[in-house]
């Protein structure tokens, strides 16, 4: 009996240890992940790769019929935002309708008959993209990070879940809370 409670007792330190020093190695990237996956679960509502500006107007100018219309005529139209460096083609999506697109992926829609212009300016959110592009598994080095990640999520849990021992450990409340948290995504993937 005194060897078993030995074990325990050096089992559970050995647990506190690792699951300590596990956690703060991958408390980062838990973090980035959290951040991202927050995000990306939220899409419809937030682009986690771009800021979507939208600016309406009207143009002040007179263009000529959509068959004379040149590239010139378009560049003049993006001289005012500022965008005629980043023209990239045109083209009549409908009778009366120009979409133009330029580069980074902004655009520029505009009416002919109404002369009812819509701009959007896509720029990319720099930390936030980086963040959602590592769900994607952007190259082979980053799937072994990835996997020792997740290998290292495995062995904090099981860590964690040795530490406590009695009423808040695996025997007592700790246990109804692993039960609890195993059932929860259960339940979404049954319903």
């Amino acid at each position: 009996m005194r060897f078993n409670k030995a074990a325990g007792t050096a089992l559970r330190k050995w647990s506190r240890l690792i699951h300590r020093d596990l956690s703060f190695f991958f408390a980062g990237m838990l973090l980035i992940y959290a951040v991202s996956g927050l995000v990306m679960n939220h899409r419809d509502s937030i682009n986690p790769n771009y800021s979507v500006e939208r600016q309406e107007y009207t143009l002040t100018e007179t263009l000529p019929p959509q068959a004379e219309i040149k590239k010139e005529d378009v560049l003049r139209l993006l001289t005012p935002l500022d965008e005629e460096s980043n023209y990239t083609k045109h083209y009549f999506p409908e009778e009366d309708c120009m979409k133009v697109f330029l580069k980074g992926g902004s655009n520029l829609w505009v009416d002919l008959s109404t002369r009812q212009a819509v701009y959007e300016k896509l720029t990319r959110r720099p930390i936030l993209s980086a963040f959602t592009r590592l769900h994607y598994n952007p190259g082979r080095w980053w799937t072994w990070f990835a996997d020792a990640f997740a290998i290292g999520l495995v062995v904090i849990t099981v860590t964690g879940i040795v530490m406590l021992k009695g009423s808040k450990g695996l025997w007592g409340r700790g246990g109804i809370e692993l039960v609890a948290g195993i059932l929860v995504p259960l339940l979404f993937l049954l319903l």
